[in-house]
């Protein structure tokens, strides 16, 4: 990647009469991402994209070609997975899960993950108990709550009828209730996340069961993260309350698999003492013999231990667990947020700094899982823009999808198995659909995503040319390119195609020439841009020019593809997410699963 940047910047130039041949001689190696410091234009700073205006000297024209005989890493099928917050059964939107809508939605981005946890994970207890409605709480509409409640039985009643997947069809009005209850739990939700303190939740049998059914139905493998500050008082780990759910689930036989706690490196400031790597790892070797008791979770998988950010003192946690339950465990996992969502612009979402704060992380994690437990698989969960629930027409818009398009690419290039994108849909802005259940600018962008690429990872050769850059300008790493095999879900190409996903952070476009392997070959272009007058905050997207948006409840849209002539330039406008299928490359490397 460096020799890369330093071929970039040498200011080597070439006559009009280069061939495309010596152009390639020119590639000075591969690395499995490729970022560009393209030289930046005086306008980089301004609000809108500026375009250089034809025949200005100082074009970019840059060769990429793919190393097709072998991919470099292989990351998990589920590798783009989900997650919801037990906040849900707070705000009331638990309830409405069987939404024919928000299954077609989630069974869009299957097959993934649902990881039910988040901040509340830790004070949340399960009481086997059906009865929905003496079991209800929290603030709703006070007028209509009598009937709220009430349809919410019936709706509970008819969806028991039902064999099989259970889907419900809401009426409008009991979605505007819903809605108005949610508006009002989200400032007690807010409130809770700002102070720190969070009350006690209640998860009941019948609440379990709908969680379960919307996995279920939307083909997704649900993983439960259980309390861990249920303590005894020589601090170990209260199982009583887990093996109550353990033993439920089982009864159903529920296919599930589990974690404990969330985030442990903030037990002390939640509850005035923390637990320390040691015994966190023995409360996980505690949980998996709990789960070889229990026939139907023998063997069941076990996440964890869910830290935040790699700091010295999580790091010092992280190797004190892994010392005890680095075994234990299927995969090691921790979480991300890129910015403070109470004081985001949309400025953060474009600075590449940020975007390249991961990479350290993964060092870190990776570091010492090579000490500890060499070859154990890593995820990253709970990543999402920004924390404190996001913000509104920033974190749920267009802008927000280059830090989540960028995680995908930087952490499937660095090996990490699976990634658990926080929200799927919850009370912040950080969801993938809102509350009217429409999709927003990420859940699009993931769609594509999960169309598109294939588990395989592929390194990319690079050469472009490059005039210096003034003297004084920084130079910013702001066009990002990846390779991948082309899904074998996806049945409109043959096996042996490959996909480019491709971020462009300039404020003017950018030209790619296909090269080697990939000369000549037809291309299908997959252009995602804002769509409407309200630009990087749009929560619309278009796909080639055309509007997304559901056909209906039940159907999402075709993805349809603009074709592009076989040897035509790529042309990357500014500032925008596209995705390029090299059609019948025959890559060996993509050829086999």
């Amino acid at each position: 990647s460096e020799l890369i940047r330093g071929f970039l910047l040498s200011g080597m130039h070439c006559p009009s009469s280069c061939s495309p041949g010596l152009l390639a001689l020119m590639a000075p190696g591969l690395a499995l991402m490729a970022t560009f410091s393209l030289s930046s234009q005086a306008g980089d700073r301004r609000a809108l994209p500026v375009e250089k205006p034809p025949g200005v000297k100082g074009r970019t024209l840059i060769l990429l070609d793919v190393n097709t005989k072998s991919p470099v890493r292989i990351i998990s099928e589920n590798f783009l997975s989900l997650q919801l917050d037990p906040s849900i059964i707070h705000d009331g939107w638990l309830d409405f899960l069987s939404s024919r809508r928000l299954v077609t939605l989630a069974r869009g981005l299957a097959p993934a993950f649902l990881r039910f946890a988040g901040k509340r994970t830790d004070f949340l207890q399960f009481h086997n108990v059906k009865n929905p409605a003496k079991s209800r709480g929290g603030p709703g509409p006070d007028y209509y709550l009598k009937n709220y409640e009430d349809d919410i039985v019936r709706s509970d009643i008819a969806l028991d009828k039902q064999k099989g997947c259970k889907i419900a069809q809401h009426p409008d009005i009991m979605l505007e209730l819903q809605r108005e209850k949610a508006a009002q739990m989200h400032l007690v939700l807010l409130k809770e996340q700002f102070s720190n303190t969070y009350s006690n939740l209640t998860l009941t049998a019948r609440s379990l069961d709908k969680l379960y059914n919307f996995a279920d139905c939307s083909g997704l493998h649900l993983i439960f993260a259980l309390n861990a500050l249920r303590r005894n008082p020589n601090n170990s780990w209260n199982s009583s309350n887990a093996l109550s759910l353990l033993k439920y689930s089982a009864s159903k036989k529920y296919n599930i698999s589990w974690e404990l706690g969330n985030e442990p490196n903030n037990y002390r400031t939640l509850i005035g003492r923390s637990v320390n790597g040691s015994q966190l790892g023995k409360d996980y070797v505690q949980l998996r013999s709990l789960l070889q008791l229990i026939r139907t979770y023998s063997r069941a998988n076990l996440y964890g231990p869910n830290i935040g950010r790699p700091r010295k003192n999580v790091i010092s946690l992280l190797e004190g667990f892994m010392k005890v339950a680095g075994s234990t465990v299927d995969a090691v996992t921790w979480q991300h947020y890129y910015i403070d969502g109470r004081v985001a612009k949309v400025t953060d979402f474009l600075k590449t700094r940020l975007l390249d704060t991961l990479s350290d992380q993964i060092r870190k994690i990776q570091k010492v899982l090579n000490t500890y437990t060499p070859g154990k698989k890593i995820w990253l969960e709970g990543v999402g823009a920004t924390s404190s629930g996001g913000m509104n027409n920033l974190s749920d818009s267009y802008a927000a999808g280059f830090l989540w398009l960028n995680t995908l690419g930087l952490l499937a290039s660095r090996g990490i198995d699976v990634v658990v994108r926080h929200s799927f849909l919850d009370h912040g802005h950080n969801h993938l659909v809102d509350h009217n259940f429409n999709p927003l600018p990420d859940y699009w962008l993931s769609l594509l995503y999960k169309r598109l690429i294939g588990p395989k990872v592929l390194a990319i050769h690079v050469a472009g040319l490059q005039r210096k850059p003034r003297p004084g300008r920084v130079i910013r790493d702001k066009l990002r390119i990846y390779a991948h095999c082309t899904s074998y879900h996806n049945h409109n190409y043959v096996r042996g195609s490959i996909t480019l996903y491709i971020i462009n952070l300039h404020r003017s476009r950018k030209k790619i020439k296909l090269a080697g392997t990939l000369r000549d070959k037809i291309v299908h272009q997959y252009l995602l841009q804002p769509y409407g007058k309200d630009g990087l905050h749009s929560k619309s997207v278009q796909l080639n020019g055309q509007p997304l948006a559901m056909v209906d409840d039940g159907t999402l849209p075709e993805l349809k593809p603009r074709p592009l002539r076989a040897g035509r330039t790529l042309v990357i406008p500014p500032l925008t997410m596209s995705f390029y299928v090299v059609k019948n490359v025959n890559a060996l490397a993509c050829r086999y699963r």
